[in-house]
């Protein structure tokens, strides 16, 4: 059983574990303000510009509710075809799509500086003629004491 356990622990504690399980919570947290954006600034918007249609109430009545006469319970439930949900729900996923798409793209940019190498520094110049006589000298003046030696 204890191995069992330390076997446990040790994929627990795994970075790769841990690093999932911080990306599920703020993915999960990221996925309340997107549909906040979509539901509160975006639709009201798109709303506006329909003409103040709400696409999640359209719908056909394919078969009517069926109710008995004398004590108005429903016998059988209505059968609609939901095409409203469906296109407020395709425009759920355009929206949240592209947040998705920018907020990736932004920490991609953000880890590319980060990642980018220090600039190569600049290669030493070219000796003068005057640098390049003084060595000489410097050179022949070496050679003369290790010859007197």
């Amino acid at each position: 059983m204890s191995k069992f356990l330390s076997d446990f622990k040790e994929f627990a504690l795994k970075g790769n574990v841990i690093d999932m399980a911080v990306g599920v919570i703020i993915g999960g947290a990221f996925g309340k303000i997107v549909t906040s954006l979509v539901n509160d600034i975006i639709m009201p918007v798109v709303s506006l510009a329909t003409g103040g249609v709400n696409f999640s109430d359209k719908t056909v009545e394919l078969s009517p509710a069926e109710t008995d006469a004398v004590t108005g319970e429903v016998l059988k439930e209505a059968v609609n075809f939901n095409y409203g949900m469906f296109i407020q729900n395709i425009i759920d996923f355009i929206i949240i799509a592209l947040c998705i798409f920018v907020a990736i793209r932004m920490a991609m940019k953000l880890k590319k500086k980060e990642e980018e190498p220090a600039p190569a520094p600049e290669p030493a110049p070219e000796p003068t003629k005057e640098e390049e006589l003084l060595t000489q000298i410097r050179d022949i003046l070496k050679n003369e004491a290790n010859a007197k030696k």
